[in-house]
């Protein structure tokens, strides 16, 4: 299932492989995470500053082992269980980008495995700004968020993608 809300003049051009991770808590709340700032393509919009743990697929690297490196990397988690991979992946276009050159510019946008997993830990092992080495912090603050909320915080470009896993990861929320 390609989820897209515009094409941006971009049919020629590759999405990027990647992963998103709908992290539940005990009591059905999802991880989201306010973004630092816009990454090329990837813009923020006052008010839809927060989203859920995302990232690029390395090569040779499965989805399932990107979702557990993007949720360390990103939120400092090690602690959950997998809940449910959605069946399909989903895509999305990056807004019209006129920027200086970036690593993303070269995609259309991204397509991505979603994953839903079960945090196993305490709040206070949730670090959202401190990255391993050399990988750039992209938060500023997280929190538990409803999973309907989410889709209403997230940037409009991505709003049908998170539509999708609230509709198919419902059943682990609160």
């Amino acid at each position: 299932m390609a989820l897209q809300e515009h094409d941006g003049g971009r049919g020629d051009r590759a999405y990027r492989p990647n992963v998103g991770v709908a992290l539940f808590s005990a009591r059905g709340l999802v991880l989201i995470a306010r973004r630092i700032g816009d990454d090329g393509p990837e813009t923020i919009s006052p008010g839809h500053e927060w989203q859920m743990p995302q990232g690029g697929i390395d090569p040779g690297e499965t989805p399932e082992a990107a979702a557990w490196r993007e949720l360390a990397e990103e939120t400092g988690v090690t602690r959950a269980s997998l809940l449910a991979v959605h069946p399909e992946t989903l895509s999305y276009d990056f807004p019209p980008y006129d920027g200086p050159p970036h690593r993303l510019s070269r995609f259309r946008g991204q397509r991505q495995r979603w994953f839903a997993m079960r945090f196993e830990g305490t709040d206070d092992e949730i670090d959202v700004t401190r990255s391993p080495a050399g990988v750039p912090q992209e938060f500023s603050d997280w929190r538990w968020e409803r999973l309907e909320t989410a889709v209403e915080l997230v940037v409009p470009f991505k709003r049908a993608v998170y539509a999708e896993i609230g509709r198919a990861f419902r059943r682990f929320a609160a």
